[in-house]
């Protein structure tokens, strides 16, 4: 494996790079980092050369000190590496980058995959989550270590379940991840204002995207979620959608053998 970092001016990003064939690269979720993707490397590295990569603000890679451009970070360090095009895997915010950068650079990118995302300009339905509210709240009063667990609430959880009806090395793991953005305070300065975002947005402009695409979603994330995983589905031409019963935001975590079964059977189908 080789890892190291790209360093672009306004901080070093760390990546990791193994495996040989066509390059597969995977973006981790807004509130976690690269190791996400943990129980997908051995399985994905021996079909492809995969990259992960900690986005500025998480994991390894510097935390931000002002609002960056998440897909604008990732043609950076496609470059960097010399890589011409690519198949490109992302979940939440990682997703959200994957569906952007695909607009942006459509001769780079040779297929997609979407795992509980919106894309962006997505507006949401009805009231926002309780839980969100009081994240919010326990931002402002610097409660980090609240922030992080009502993190983990919304999205390890998910709407329909209780902290006990989760593994508990799924939650443990993922908090681990998020302490690191959440000292960072990274969604406070980046993700509620991000820089240069698409325009127009991505929700408006699904019908150009030409190439394979296959939507994933657990079945028990936020139902804003499976409605922007049908939005995906309906509006991308050829797109196939999955929904992974029993998960809610990190479906690759909770039940990563069927996870790396959907992704490589669809991938193998290209």
């Amino acid at each position: 494996m080789t890892a190291g970092y790209a360093d672009f001016g306004d901080g070093k990003l760390y990546y990791e790079i193994e495996g040989n064939g066509e390059t597969l690269v995977l973006i981790h979720a807004g509130f976690v980092d690269s190791r996400m993707w943990d129980e997908q490397w051995k399985a994905f590295t021996q079909h492809y050369r995969v990259l992960r990569f900690d986005m500025l603000g998480f994991g390894k890679s510097d935390p931000v000190t002002g609002p960056v451009s998440r897909r604008q970070d990732l043609y950076r360090l496609l470059q960097e590496l010399g890589i011409e095009h690519a198949r490109i895997l992302g979940c939440s915010l990682g997703g959200e980058t994957a569906i952007d950068f695909t607009l942006e650079h459509p001769e780079l990118v040779r297929s997609l995959i979407v795992v509980s995302a919106a894309p962006g300009g997505f507006e949401m339905r009805g009231e926002p989550p309780a839980l969100l509210l009081e994240m919010l709240q326990a931002l402002e009063q610097g409660d980090l270590a609240r922030v992080s667990d009502l993190q983990i609430r919304l999205w390890v959880d998910g709407s329909f379940r209780q902290p006990e009806q989760v593994d508990s090395r799924v939650r443990q793991r993922a908090t681990e991840m998020n302490r690191i953005p959440v000292e960072n305070g990274t969604w406070a300065i980046d993700d509620a204002n991000p820089l240069s975002p698409l325009a127009p947005p991505a929700a408006g402009r699904l019908g150009d995207i030409s190439i394979p695409v296959l939507v994933m979603a657990g079945a028990l994330d936020n139902p804003e979620i499976l409605r922007a995983a049908d939005l995906l589905a309906n509006e991308i031409e050829g797109a196939e959608k999955v929904i992974i019963p029993d998960t809610a935001h990190l479906p690759n975590m909770e039940k990563p053998a069927e996870f790396n079964r959907i992704v490589l059977g669809f991938l193998s189908r290209l």
